[in-house]
């Protein structure tokens, strides 16, 4: 079975959206949307996603940012990648609040803001890197890279990053096999008592 690349369009919402509550619990209990929208109710989270996904703001959950792998016409596999000088952080703040979030996305979005790093407005960067269960190993997730690197590279992008919590072993050793290595760390103790992780590590690729 060979491997289609897609560009995301609005009406993929659904899909995008369950891959990016799969990314975002990625084996916790509480993801951060989970904590975000005050539910471990998957309609609900699905259905906000959706809304978040095809905002006006653009943040980096937009469909514009995203490209889909399919087998067979089938949507099996999603990658994010966005530039940090347009999805800015006030960018995500706006369009949540757009989809009706209120004042209680400020502590959880302080938690993770401050668990962060000052990344380089002038590297790409990756999230929402999933497939589907029973399409893992197939060439998913690196065809989904060839293509998005491709398209990065005629902008001008040498380095690709992305962000992953300490303790996601999975996610560490496939990024470390498409030739990512780990540049920074940061530990923190109010994002533990949130999320069971003690952080965040953040790996680049020269590309």
């Amino acid at each position: 079975m060979s491997i289609t690349i897609k560009q995301a369009k609005s009406d993929d919402a659904p899909f995008l959206a369950q891959m990016i509550l799969q990314s975002s619990r990625a084996g916790k209990k509480d993801g951060l949307f989970d904590i975000l929208f005050g539910t471990n109710d998957d309609a609900i989270i699905l259905k906000k996603l959706q809304k978040l996904i095809q905002t006006e703001a653009k943040s980096h959950c937009h469909y514009k940012n995203f490209l889909i792998a399919q087998m067979d016409g089938k949507n099996v596999g999603s990658l994010c990648s966005y530039e940090p000088r347009i999805a800015t952080k006030e960018a995500f703040i706006a369009a949540l609040k757009e989809i009706g979030c209120g004042d209680e996305i400020n502590k959880p979005l302080e938690i993770v803001y401050d668990c962060s790093f000052n990344t380089n407005k002038s590297r790409l960067m990756f999230d929402f890197m999933e497939e589907l269960e029973g399409f893992i190993d197939v060439g998913v997730l690196k065809a989904l890279m060839q293509k998005s690197l491709l398209s990065a590279r005629l902008k001008g992008y040498r380095i690709v990053q992305t962000i992953i919590e300490i303790g996601s072993l999975e996610a560490e050793l496939f990024y470390k096999k498409l030739g990512f290595k780990i540049v920074d760390k940061k530990e923190c103790d109010r994002y533990r008592e949130v999320f069971g992780r003690t952080g965040v590590m953040l790996l680049a690729m020269e590309f």
